[in-house]
């Protein structure tokens, strides 16, 4: 050894760190303080001391083989002479060999009995909290036997996927195909509206649907009891985590009913556990287990955003374990580059190629069996609806070209964009002129058909010469039902106030100059003729030389929340472009729609941009009930699940959320002051450290895991619900069932050596008992409250509204 103890002292070095190359730290150290904070001055310093650590563990390994033969070498010589001086010493020898065999024996046997009772305790604390999870949650699995808030949704696209009845959402489809295919084994045949929340089910089979999601929900308990596990190596933690999931109320109400959420929060939990459990053999690169855990990994990521976007949080997650353990693979420069490409290469092919697969997958299987024609048809493009049985455009045939005396309809051409649509409704005094109105409308009625016509004359469909709508055609739009022209004057729009109103205006087709409107094929050539569902088209008001414009922006009521239509007067702008859809001329030989039919690539990517168009314009409806983030964690306000004399309300248990919250902050306290004291060079009790080292280890990337799926929330700019909060509350349960342990261990340990164990059972005891009588207190939330309110004395939660915010 170079380094002297004195220098080793100076330099406040740790036992394990003060062996061959401990004069290599000193300098490391010495130039990181001297070049502080330009740390990459010392790589050569960095470097040197790595490969000093290098050669003294090949050294060393070098010293155990020597040794090794050694051994073996005298252990022949001693059977030798064994032999060769006869019994009398080779029994006294033997005697004095077996007791030392005896007293090796005896601590292995201890040893053995030790780890088997550490098992044991493991196993039955599992099968307890496995038994206690499912108890929990199925109970009053039946009740209440009506429809409970967003059942009212996707108890709806459940039916959809049984009848094949093709539906938009904000979401991608495997949640709601999962419940469809539980209710349809489960025997309901889809025919229950699902109207509203409240709706009785009567004799509909819906317990198997709620049966499916609260098997998940109950799932979610044993899977954090083994992350707990293989990160801390603690069962106290490990079922101290899964008993705050048990006895939290809001994750029981939250599992027992037809939703998405039980779904997201499994396939989640699913997706930490294969990583945590792929971690623990990093030992065993490429064996059969490791494969496994890195295959269920890339699995359940996939099925997680395919529930939800949101989904995409615990990709982010396992996403930067990857990138540190590939880091640290890298930079072990005992491991030759081609085993980095190696563990890079399976990494990618199992967590990225796999994922996308499945995702993609799960498309398809949801376009082929939704192959028939719903309500939300009109969100997709002409040629996406050509391909739903019983839509208008469903093996269809019609003119190709566009001839004056048509009757048609408009489509705007962005992506979800609506049909271009009126009413006899007008609009209000004080919005622009109180003329008919005029919007977009993401539904199909008589109400989007318009007839074209010449600027100056009146065509007749059914005599006369044909003639056809050509690019710069000066045209005009009759409104079918109410006999008005699209009209545009010198008025602001009702909501894009830099834009024109437009109206229907006039009587049975005569209107004024302001209805006339010149046609324009993007990119056509002179005199060409327009063409039903291929042309991308703009219409431009000939006196104002502004274009028909349709966005996501809705009218407020007296608009009936559609979509605001205005004349814009940028004819650059991304939403001035329509097609013609609908196009009926009765002397026009017909075509058939399959000229149109799109790939499958195609409607994927337009099922895309549709689901993050909705997502986006996601907003409350009247009297809904919404939450802001900064809400969630100190459960500030709940959710009516249901309202009627059967009262469900989400609200997490307070004394279980109000304890992750705080321990939130105290976690970032203690592993800073961990931290600190490390830097300085500080030594601890080796069961202190050995306590430090744990709640590292096990709490990092639970605290990483709670902020990824609840930080996010407050850049999005959609309507934000209370339960999006409660897949980032599973990792804070877990957090802080190591945290709380940790406290147990180490403070009494600090103030009371001699009692801590007495404290640490004590504590434990306590607060244990603390969360059942809180689960007792207020469980009523989700197994039903009925009877008098909380704030009658008679009430069964009675003084439990411990906030005036609480609505129960």
């Amino acid at each position: 050894m170079i380094a002297t103890e004195e220098e080793m002292d100076s330099g406040k070095l740790d036992p394990p760190k003060r062996d061959y190359c401990a004069h290599r730290l000193l300098e490391l150290r010495g130039c990181l303080k001297s070049n502080c904070p330009f740390f990459l001055r010392c790589k050569h310093e960095l470097h040197t001391y790595h490969e000093c650590e290098w050669e003294d563990q090949v050294l060393r390994m070098k010293e155990w083989e020597r040794e090794k033969r050694l051994r073996q070498r005298d252990y022949r010589n001693e059977l030798k002479a064994k032999r060769e001086e006869g019994k009398p010493k080779a029994k006294l020898r033997s005697r004095t060999g077996s007791v030392g065999n005896k007293v090796t024996e005896k601590q292995s046997s201890d040893e053995n009995n030790t780890i088997d009772d550490q098992q044991m305790y493991l196993y039955l604390s599992f099968a307890a909290i496995t038994i206690l999870s499912f108890g929990t949650r199925l109970y009053k699995i039946s009740e209440p036997n009506h429809v409970c808030w967003d059942e009212t949704h996707f108890g709806k696209m459940g039916s959809w996927y049984i009848n094949h009845t093709f539906f938009f959402d904000v979401h991608p489809p495997l949640g709601k195909m999962l419940i469809g295919l539980s209710g349809h084994l489960s025997g309901y045949n889809g025919t229950f509206a699902f109207n509203k929340p409240g709706d009785k089910y009567l004799d509909q089979p819906y317990v198997g649907m709620r049966l499916f999601c609260v098997t998940l929900g109950a799932l979610i308990v044993p899977m954090s009891f083994v992350i707990v596990w293989k990160l801390s190596k603690s069962i106290t933690s490990s079922t101290l985590a899964s008993l705050l999931l048990i006895f939290d109320v809001g994750m029981i109400t939250l599992s027992q009913y037809i939703l998405l959420d039980p779904i997201l929060m499994f396939f989640i939990t699913a997706s930490a556990l294969g990583s945590v459990m792929f971690g623990s053999y990093g030992d065993k690169p490429f064996t059969t287990k490791w494969w496994f855990w890195l295959c269920w990994t890339g699995v359940f990521l996939s099925c997680s955003i395919s529930v939800k976007f949101v989904g995409f949080f615990i990709i982010l997650l396992v996403g930067f374990q990857t990138i540190a353990d590939l880091w640290q693979i890298y930079g072990d420069l005992s491991n030759p580059l081609s085993l980095v490409v190696k563990h890079f290469v399976a990494r990618a092919l199992c967590l990225i190629a796999i994922p996308l697969i499945l995702y993609m997958t799960f498309f398809w299987i949801h376009l082929k069996v939704l192959y028939k024609s719903g309500n939300g048809d009109g969100f997709f493009s002409s040629a996406f609806q050509s391909q739903l049985e019983g839509n208008s455009l469903y093996n269809a045939s019609m003119p190709r070209y566009i001839a004056y005396g048509a009757v048609v309809t408009l489509k705007n051409h962005r992506t979800g964009g609506g049909y271009l649509h009126s009413h006899w409704h007008l609009y209000p005094e004080g919005v622009g002129a109180k003329q008919q109105q005029v919007t977009t409308y993401s539904h199909k009625d008589d109400n989007n058909k318009w007839r074209i016509k010449k600027y100056d004359s009146e065509p007749n469909a059914n005599e006369g010469d044909i003639e056809f709508v050509k690019n710069g055609d000066l045209i005009r739009f009759e409104h079918l039902v109410t006999t008005r022209n699209i009209h545009s004057h010198k008025e602001s729009a009702p909501v894009t106030k830099k834009h024109f109103q437009v109206t229907c205006y006039g009587d049975n087709g005569t209107g004024d100059a302001n209805d006339v409107f010149r046609i324009e094929i993007i990119g056509g050539r002179e005199e060409q003729v327009v063409e039903t569902v291929t042309s991308k088209i703009r219409l431009v008001h000939y006196l104002m030389n502004c274009a028909l414009h349709s966005h996501s922006k809705q009218l407020p009521k007296w608009g009936f929340e559609q979509m605001e239509v205005s004349c814009s007067p940028n004819l650059l702008n991304a939403n001035i472009y329509w097609n013609f859809e609908d196009n009926h001329f009765p002397r026009l030989p017909n075509v058939s729609f399959e000229v149109y039919a799109p790939s499958f690539w195609e409607r994927f990517t337009e099922s895309h941009a549709v689901m993050f168009q909705g997502n986006a314009g996601l907003k409350p409806k009247e009297g809904e009930v919404t939450s802001r983030p900064w809400q969630w964690p100190i459960n500030y306000k709940g959710q009516f699940f249901s309202g009627n004399e059967y009262r469900i309300y989400l609200l997490g248990n307070p004394i279980i959320w109000w304890t992750n919250f705080s321990l939130i902050f105290i976690y970032s306290f203690i592993q800073f002051f961990i931290s600190v004291r490390r830097q300085r060079g500080c030594l601890e009790a080796q069961h202190i450290e050995a306590q430090n080292t744990r709640l590292t280890n096990a709490s990092v990337w639970l605290f990483i895991g709670w902020a990824l799926h609840y930080i996010p929330f407050y850049t999005m700019g959609r309507v934000l619900y209370f339960h999006h909060y409660f897949p980032a509350s599973i990792f804070s349960s877990m957090l802080s069932a190591v945290i709380i342990d940790y406290m147990l261990r180490v403070i009494p340990q600090l103030v009371y050596p001699s009692l801590a164990p007495t404290a640490y059972h004590t504590l434990l005891g306590a607060f244990l008992s603390v969360i059942c009588y809180s689960f007792y207190l207020f469980s009523p939330l989700s197994y039903g409250m009925s009877g008098p309110h909380s704030h009658e004395s008679n009430s069964t939660m009675y003084g439990l509204k411990w906030l005036d915010s609480w609505e129960f």
